[in-house]
């Protein structure tokens, strides 16, 4: 059964609430198939509209998110997982709200929840980030987020090109990567697990010891929180230097970054900050390693504005 949407291309059929198009792409099958059996991020089973809002508004950069989109906009969540961060989004606010992932399963999560509290603002797009051309039309969106996702594709790059095309002009884009140096102490971590197993990475990952205080409450978190961060089938690491070439290069001015020298618990990231040169660059991301980016995965992430 095909549906018609006015953001979507023609060429997917429903199932669950789902807008599901073909994906033939070995390596964005693999990920899904990596997914299907812990998806990221799972819910517990307590989980409500009311525990999402409560969990979005408790963090400082998602928080800040949905107070800049405000009202009235069309957002895609590109990469949405379980939807989670699409879900807080939409609750309360009268954005439409688009969350694309490759893993069906993530997917029927989502719908599961979308259904069970009622939220009519969001559409769940099962796709491949890499037939963006034949998801959605160009010039569509005021805001693109995509946290944690480029990384795990086949082309990071192509797939940022795709994203920027589907941005409409001063839209705002929102990319988070696994940073090149920051991400050095998972890295370590994950020589240590291929050696010593999963007793030895809670021991040692902050965020784990942190869900395994309530083990069996978290055990489905846990085992998706290994599967992502140290399991994972395709990776690969970026530099600021790097993105803001991806910007340059795509008619993208930079906005802000995160971690940034000039930002603390008052800043706004959405306002416009001075580009940091290359050696505040290599300091901020070294810098990482040493703090909660560094700990919990080594992610960072940058803020353009399309011209």
């Amino acid at each position: 059964m095909e549906n018609s949407d006015a953001i979507l291309k023609k060429g997917f059929k429903i199932v669950k609430s789902i807008s599901i198009f073909p994906i033939t792409n070995k390596t964005t099958n693999a990920v899904k198939d990596f997914y299907y059996e812990e998806p990221f991020p799972n819910y517990n089973d307590n989980d409500s509209k009311f525990t999402l809002l409560d969990k979005g508004d408790k963090n400082l950069f998602i928080n800040s998110l949905k107070k800049e989109i405000k009202y009235g906009k069309i957002v895609l969540e590109a990469g949405s997982g379980t939807s989670q961060l699409s879900i807080y989004l939409a609750i309360g606010t009268n954005n439409q709200i688009y969350a694309l992932d490759g893993s069906l399963r993530s997917l029927e999560l989502a719908s599961e929840f979308v259904i069970k509290n009622n939220i009519k603002n969001i559409k769940l797009v099962n796709g491949d980030l890499l037939e963006l051309d034949n998801i959605f039309f160009d010039e569509t969106f005021d805001y693109i987020w995509s946290n944690g996702v480029l990384h795990h594709t086949q082309n990071p790059r192509l797939c940022f090109d795709l994203l920027v095309k589907k941005l409409k002009k001063n839209g705002i884009i929102i990319i988070g990567l696994y940073n090149f140096i920051g991400r050095f102490r998972t890295i370590f971590r994950k020589y240590l697990f291929r050696i010593f197993g999963k007793k030895v990475v809670i021991a040692l990952d902050p965020y784990l010891r942190k869900l395994s205080i309530n083990y069996l409450e978290n055990e489905k978190k846990i085992k998706a929180w290994i599967n992502d961060q140290y399991l994972h089938p395709v990776e690969s690491l970026h530099t600021y230097g790097q993105i803001l070439k991806w910007f340059k290069q795509n008619s993208i001015e930079f906005i802000n970054c995160y971690p940034n020298l000039s930002i603390d618990k008052n800043s706004n990231f959405f306002k416009k900050s001075y580009v940091p040169n290359f050696f505040e660059r290599i300091f901020i991301q070294i810098f990482m390693i040493f703090t909660k980016f560094g700990s919990e995965g080594g992610l960072f992430i940058f803020i353009g504005k399309k011209k």
